[in-house]
């Protein structure tokens, strides 16, 4: 289950957690030194109304949410550890605030094939592992044991789509450029460092790393290959590395996808699959 935990969660670390701000703050350094990206110095912007600027900032970034009735994609997937590395294709298919469904196909033993399915609903996470004949039963609570951060079904289906997630006011500083907007959020569990375009405010690149500075987690993601179906801005390339004890890197490719259209999925469990 975890280790269908890893290809599924690191998507997720795309998170704006909040509390209000009433003054823009200068911040010396918005990752630590046991980073895995270059220090950014964040300079605090004179005389400014910073509810205005936080509200108009949030308000762009929620413009470009996608809405969407049902979604499916096919997606390249690429992973390198530490000790193994491995591609395969990931099916997915959801429908709007009741289901999402993965299909994982890879080459298992030498022959490719498909390997897990995955059915996550509002409260249930079932996954049904094919190569060792077991399927798995558990509340959508375990996504948090494992994780450690506040998942449930709408988190990861904005995840999944691309919506930016945990969305709240607690910027605590920002720097505008020509091209780009550099945003610094702090949260309960993260300080988050997001690189928006500055034409359309489409997210560029986030990091984020824990504010237990004991726990040392990090994460970088990069957004790029956006393209515009049904007047929505997708991002069908994804650069993902994760970090604490050790290094995860995934790459996700985007190589079809659909809006809004009927989806044609079965979801079985053969009777003789052991539960666990």
């Amino acid at each position: 289950m975890k280790k269908i935990l890893l290809f599924i969660l690191p998507l997720s670390v795309l998170a704006f957690s909040c509390r209000t701000v009433k003054k823009v703050q200068t911040i010396q350094t918005a990752i630590t030194k046991k980073d895995t990206t270059p220090i950014v110095t964040v300079k605090e912007s004179p005389k400014v109304d910073s509810a205005a600027i936080v509200k108009n900032i949030l308000g762009k970034v929620m413009q470009q949410r996608i809405d969407f009735t049902t979604f499916s994609a096919t997606i390249k997937t690429d992973y390198e550890s530490a000790t193994d590395s491995k591609n395969f294709k990931i099916y997915l298919y959801m429908k709007k605030d009741e289901v999402i469904y993965l299909r994982l196909v890879g080459s298992f033993l030498g022959i490719t094939k498909e390997g897990f399915t995955v059915r996550i609903t509002k409260d249930s996470v079932t996954v049904v592992n094919k190569i060792d004949k077991v399927v798995q039963y558990r509340s959508i609570a375990y996504l948090q044991d494992v994780t450690q951060i506040p998942f449930d079904f709408k988190t990861l289906q904005d995840m999944f789509i691309g919506n930016p997630v945990f969305i709240d006011s607690n910027i605590v500083s920002y720097r505008a450029g020509d091209a780009q907007l550099s945003v610094l959020m702090v949260g309960k569990l993260f300080k988050h460092l997001v690189t928006l375009d500055n034409t359309d405010y489409k997210v560029l690149h986030s990091k984020l790393d824990d504010v237990d500075q004991l726990r040392n987690r990090t994460c970088d993601i990069s957004f790029s290959k956006y393209e515009n179906k049904a007047g929505f801005n997708f991002s069908t390339y994804r650069e993902i590395s994760v970090a604490e004890k050790a290094k995860l890197n995934i790459w996700l490719d985007f190589k079809q996808y659909s809006f809004n259209e009927p989806l044609t999925y079965m979801f079985n469990i053969p009777k003789s699959y052991k539960k666990q």
